[in-house]
């Protein structure tokens, strides 16, 4: 495998567009703020990473996640040097909650909202022509299953380019799900540290598209796919499985044809939760073995907040900038790293001009409930 990534975008609470996100996560700007989008006083944790466009007077409105996901994909196309006619062109979208947010304020505060724009199909068809598109719902790793699913179309010769995104938005009742099993309310996301408390919910969409090499239209790659794994060790509903992780990062060196030692940068899944770092932590180890300090590796959820279905996706566009432009946003928030995790090699500072130099293949992790794994390796190309 070996696909061009030829265009990207993404809107975050840290910026309004691709080169935005990447400069504040390399300047480790971190989006989180005080809660703003419901009322919080039902909750423990006071916090969220939000994207913070909604109208002057503060008043939540639906349908935002949908404008973001249309926002990520008109910017990859244009980043690509595509036109907007997806009428011919696979879109696949992986999302956790599709506009969840939008039905709770349709049913809590009698928002004008039609239950048709649940389907982002809806919106892609209005805004791109968009006919022949798809809907992931893979939990915290949906944008990286959709990813290999797309790198599948072009492998089977039924697409030249794919259009790849993923997005959610933060809701009042998901954020309250984590407010009640966190017993120990986080003000922060805190990855791999020793004094995490869990996670916080972060808003976010992103998109890329992926063409084959000899694609006429597209501009130079940014990047290389040259594997998307994914597997479901079903272990457990929520709890990840070591195990299934490192099979899932095993099979994506394979398919990638690479080995362990080959890999310069992890962008971690880093959730900032005791069982997803433990779990991440020993599959790494145990693929990695005595090469674990060698990449060079970074949890950039710390900044963004858990941006769930998309988290994947962001994670691969951070990935391909770091690998072209030689430099790593930092893990924030980080003191003491716990456990295996001391073993890891973080990025906390501006990158080396040395470690610059030898960054060529990157490795994006992803893992949602159920023991939905993904992980994507990505080859880098010169700036």
């Amino acid at each position: 495998m070996n696909w061009a990534i030829t265009g990207t975008g993404a809107v975050a609470s840290i910026g309004q567009n691709a080169d935005e996100v990447f400069d504040a996560l390399c300047a480790g700007r971190s989006g989180r703020a005080p809660l703003r989008g419901f009322d919080g006083r039902a909750f423990r944790a006071a916090h969220a990473y939000e994207i913070d466009d909604r109208p002057a007077d503060g008043t939540d409105v639906p349908s935002r996640a949908t404008a973001w996901l249309l926002r990520a994909v008109a910017e990859a196309l244009r980043d690509a040097g595509l036109d907007e006619d997806l009428s011919g062109t696979p879109v696949i979208v992986g999302t956790g909650l599709r506009e969840l947010r939008s039905v709770e304020l349709k049913w809590c505060e009698d928002a004008d909202f039609d239950l048709g724009g649940l389907h982002f199909g809806t919106a892609l068809r209005e805004r791109f022509g968009a006919t022949w598109t798809y809907t992931i719902s893979n939990a915290c790793s949906a944008s990286l299953h959709a990813l290999a699913m797309g790198s599948d179309l072009l492998t089977a010769g039924t697409a030249e380019a794919v259009v790849v995104a993923g997005v959610d938005a933060i809701t009042a009742s998901m954020f309250g799900l984590l407010d009640r099993v966190q017993l120990d309310p986080p003000d922060r996301v805190r990855p791999f540290d020793q004094n995490r408390r869990g996670t916080l919910m972060g808003d976010g969409a992103a998109a890329v598209v992926l063409t084959r090499a000899d694609h006429p239209a597209a501009r130079p790659a940014r990047g290389r796919l040259r594997a998307a794994s994914m597997n479901c060790d079903a272990s457990h509903p929520t709890a990840p499985d070591p195990a299934g992780i490192a099979q899932a990062i095993r099979l994506a060196h394979e398919q990638a044809g690479i080995k362990a030692d080959d890999v310069d940068l992890i962008l971690l899944h880093g959730t900032g939760t005791t069982l997803n770092d433990e779990a991440e932590a020993t599959a790494l180890c145990d693929v990695f073995g005595s090469g674990i300090g060698r990449p060079l590796m970074t949890a950039v959820k710390s900044m963004t907040g858990h941006t769930s279905g998309g988290s994947g996706l962001l994670g691969l566009i951070v990935a391909a900038r770091a690998l072209a432009a030689g430099r790593v946003p930092p893990t924030i928030a980080l003191d003491t790293p716990a456990g295996l995790a001391g073993q890891f090699r973080f990025a906390t500072g501006p990158t080396p001009p040395e470690e610059s130099e030898r960054l060529r293949i990157a490795q994006v992790d992803a893992f949602g409930f159920g023991g939905v794994n993904a992980v994507a390796i990505v080859e880098g190309v010169a700036a």
